[in-house]
């Protein structure tokens, strides 16, 4: 069961990905630089938080992508998010869009370039067992949605 695919809908992952940055990019020029950086509540992320956490996200998922094609059965190395969110105060959020919008790019290219055999390569998650390169893909846009909202409840 992927959980952030449900999310989607039924909608195209790949058409999800690509409306991503420019939404996010609408909603953070909406929210403004103060609001932007405000937590809507103590211990949750404000906006400007969500997009760091995206940009890593990224950045995670382009290894992952890439480690799923290149290696056979590949084991995903996890990570703890809030670990990594305790260094939020280090990024703004300009840079943090331009490094989410870019790797995201860079990630659309690889897979809008694969045949379709390789979405059906399969990896292992210590956490969420076996998968394919399909679920991955579904994983991003589900996850992208997920946070899309969390970012507009801020508008």
């Amino acid at each position: 069961m992927n959980p952030y695919a449900e999310h989607l809908g039924g909608r195209d992952p790949l058409a999800v990905m690509a409306a991503t940055p420019p939404r996010i990019e609408a909603l953070i020029e909406a929210l403004g630089p103060e609001r932007a950086g405000r937590a809507p509540a103590p211990g949750k992320w404000s906006a400007r938080e969500i997009v760091c956490h995206l940009a890593d996200c990224e950045l995670v998922f382009a290894y992952r992508l890439r480690q799923t094609l290149a290696e056979e059965n590949h084991v995903i190395q996890p990570f703890d998010q809030d670990r990594w969110a305790a260094q939020y105060s280090a990024y703004d959020i300009s840079a943090a869009l331009m490094v989410f919008a870019a790797m995201r790019r860079w990630n659309l290219a690889l897979i809008r370039s694969l045949p379709a055999p390789a979405f059906d390569k399969t990896v292992t998650h210590p956490e969420r067992g076996g998968m394919t390169f399909r679920t991955i893909v579904e994983t991003m846009a589900g996850h992208d949605l997920n946070h899309l909202k969390q970012i507009q409840g801020l508008v």
